[in-house]
């Protein structure tokens, strides 16, 4: 599958997160029982969320293969207290390379390497951030759409 790249502009998203540090091949393995935690908090905080989508928030390090901080978080309608493992958080503001992956999950590591190859090409220096933000649930692969958004250094 072709990736299209756009450049945008992206403003900040209020996240109910939970933070834990692992490797990028970990991800799948490591996500769900974190965003567990942030789901259960928010059944029992009505008037927080409305159709909010789960953002992964990805701190980019030197060494990512040695482990780097994501925070596994439900877009919400407002800020609010921390609560144990889950805290608000804002994602980055800021100029962005983003692409739209439709497919299955597993197509998301080309999708990663067509906008890593992208800004190389153009000149862009990726960020301290990249998100994936995930559309609806379906069952059907071919429905799912992933949002990926690579912060850009200025």
């Amino acid at each position: 599958m072709a990736h299209t790249v756009q450049l945008v502009q992206l403003a900040p998203k209020i996240l109910a997160a939970a933070r834990c540090t692992a490797k990028p091949k970990e991800i799948p393995l490591v996500f769900k029982p974190e965003l567990d935690k942030v789901w259960t908090f928010l059944r029992r905080t009505p008037g927080l969320r409305s159709d909010g989508h789960n953002v992964f928030l990805y701190h980019h390090v030197a060494e990512p293969e040695a482990g780097m901080p994501v925070d596994f978080g439900v877009e919400v309608t407002g800020r609010f207290a921390d609560v144990g493992d889950v805290k608000c958080i804002a994602t980055p503001a800021g100029k962005a390379a983003q692409v739209i992956h439709r497919g299955s999950y597993s197509g998301l590591p080309s999708a990663h390497a067509a906008l890593h190859h992208w800004c190389a090409a153009n000149g862009h220096r990726i960020g301290d951030f990249s998100l994936e933000i995930y559309g609806d649930w379906s069952d059907d692969p071919s429905k799912l759409e992933t949002t990926i958004q690579y912060l850009l250094k200025s």
